[in-house]
């Protein structure tokens, strides 16, 4: 499953060999949409992790669930959140590993809330990934006065009590950071 894109494309499994995820790791995809990473986070962690694929949209949450059932994804359990509200996050404080945030930074209003829900389900120097647009691009993906640079990126994250620990590869039209908690 790749979004073709001109240029070169992105391929979740490449993608995601970066987070360097463990066996039994905790992890959580927020703002899942279709599932595009569900399959190579729940290899990553293997059957001893798990993989929380989290969407606003429930019909989207029911539809990972079918997926994850169909492929023998046991370790995927879908989880209706938002983000944009203190406690949307149906988890425990401090639960998770890891954390995934693909092209979705730019979506939220309340931006603060939403990373502060994020560092709230990740465990003391737990991590969140976050992917996002560097451009708009031919019609896809954000409006121009939408996109958030790196820059931007960064700051807003540094600013919750994260620190850009790397940057990492995630194709021609986005950009990959790690956050590390602290």
């Amino acid at each position: 499953m790749n979004i073709q894109i001109p240029g070169q494309m992105m391929s979740p499994d490449l993608v995601t060999s970066h987070f360097h995820l463990k066996v039994g790791d905790r992890v959580a995809d927020f703002g899942a949409g279709s599932g595009f990473f569900i399959k190579p986070l729940s290899e990553a962690v293997g059957a001893e992790g798990k993989v929380y694929a989290c969407d606003i949209q429930k019909s989207l949450v029911e539809k990972i669930g079918d997926y994850a059932r169909l492929t023998g994804l046991g370790n995927v359990h879908p989880l209706w959140c938002d983000l944009e509200e203190v406690n949307g996050i149906k988890l425990p404080n401090m639960s998770l590993d890891a954390g995934l945030l693909s092209n979705v930074l730019f979506q939220f209003e309340d931006k603060v809330t939403a990373i502060n829900e994020i560092r709230r389900v990740l465990r003391p120097h737990g991590l969140v990934f976050v992917i996002d647009w560097t451009e708009s691009f031919g019609g896809m993906g954000p409006q121009a006065a939408q996109v958030i640079d790196k820059a931007e990126a960064a700051a807003l994250f540094e600013t919750q009590q994260f620190i850009l620990e790397r940057e990492f590869p995630a194709g021609d039209h986005h950009y990959g950071l790690a956050f590390r908690k602290i």
